[in-house]
């Protein structure tokens, strides 16, 4: 649907409708509703073509509508994607590919690629944009894991591995230490082997922190996830401060530096800008961007569908500003392609 085409509802106008307009916003392109004298969407709404529809009219429109095509993730099921799977069942292994639904999963895992996801799959979070569980975790995380994921990785013949956990939160380290051992034990096995960390903020915890710094992952990656304005509705567990710190210190020890954010939940693009700015005074290098999408009707709703031209500029602007590299893309993650933006950012340096 076009843009500068909108829709006015007649009829009763009450909270039902207009949660069922903010949900249709959020599945696909549906463009401004005018609920009575009041707009839901971007306007201005003397710029939009009204056509009048009545709420259930809507309501079929709502079912019928689609993702915008760019967003549509092509998976192939593969002999790299079955022999992925059937090494992560042996080996006992979560990956945040299967737990966070991640987009890309038949891509990565049809190259041979994955990224683990360390000491169990409950996270103590709860994030509104993410789709891994919530729950508060039973017991200390598997003491054999870091071997297992070292002897997986050298099964797949990595030469670059991302690792990343839930938030542990009922841990006095936030599970750090698990992460250095995970590091330790994927060199032990294969000492040429490249290693991405992807941490949560650890609480802020300092002395959690320097456990894994003192580890030396290649690249240690925390996600920004969204601009500071909506953190509290995002990420409430989260303070966009804290996150600005551990990336300070991460860089400040000589470690490689690396975040993600998502774009479509109701960011402007002066704060992402801010955002780039903030990342570059604190030594970050590499800066992935990606459009968020809406797990579940329990999730936060998508606000907008960037098209793919707008990554382009966002790229460009993040340069710009000093960035090393921008990795920006409708289905980038944060360990999309990892080896490569690694690789990428250490040119431009």
């Amino acid at each position: 649907m076009d843009f500068d085409r909108g829709f006015r509802i007649h009829g009763p106008v009450d909270a039902q409708v207009e949660a069922a307009v903010r949900d249709a916003q959020a599945i696909g392109r549906l463009p401004d509703v005018l609920l009575g004298e009041r707009l839901i969407g971007t306007g201005p709404v003397d710029r939009l073509e009204l056509v009048d529809v009545s709420a259930a009219e809507l309501g079929q429109l709502i079912r019928t509508e689609r993702l915008p095509r760019w967003v549509i993730a092509k998976n192939p099921i593969s002999g790299g994607f079955v022999q992925t799977n059937a090494l992560m069942r042996n080996k006992s292994l979560t990956t945040v590919c299967q737990e966070a639904a991640c987009p890309n999963i038949g891509r990565c895992w049809s190259r041979l690629t994955a990224t683990f996801m360390i000491a169990g799959s409950n996270c103590t979070r709860g994030c509104r944009f993410c789709n891994i569980a919530t729950a508060r975790p039973i017991g200390p995380p598997d003491p054999d894991e870091p071997v297992r994921v070292a002897e997986a990785a050298a099964q797949m013949n990595l030469r670059f591995v991302v690792v990343t956990a839930v938030a542990r939160d009922d841990l006095p380290d936030g599970g750090a230490e698990h992460f250095a051992a995970t590091i330790r034990a994927l060199r032990d096995r294969n000492p040429d082997i490249k290693v991405e960390v992807l941490i949560p903020d650890l609480r802020g915890s300092r002395e959690a922190l320097d456990i894994v710094i003192d580890a030396a992952p290649d690249v240690l990656n925390h996600n920004t996830e969204t601009v500071p304005r909506l953190y509290s509705r995002v990420r409430p567990g989260a303070r966009y401060a804290r996150t600005l710190e551990l990336l300070a210190r991460s860089a400040a020890s000589g470690l490689r530096t690396k975040t993600g954010i998502m774009v479509g939940l109701g960011e402007r693009l002066p704060e992402i800008t801010t955002v780039f700015s903030d990342l570059v005074a604190v030594g970050c290098e590499l800066v992935t961007v990606g459009q968020y999408l809406r797990p579940s009707p329990a999730h936060l709703p998508v606000a907008r569908f960037y098209a793919p031209a707008e990554y382009g500029a966002l790229a460009a602007r993040g340069h710009q500003l000093g960035l090393s590299h921008v990795e920006a893309g409708p289905l980038v993650r944060s360990s999309f392609e990892a080896d490569r933006v690694a690789e990428l950012g250490a040119v431009a340096v």
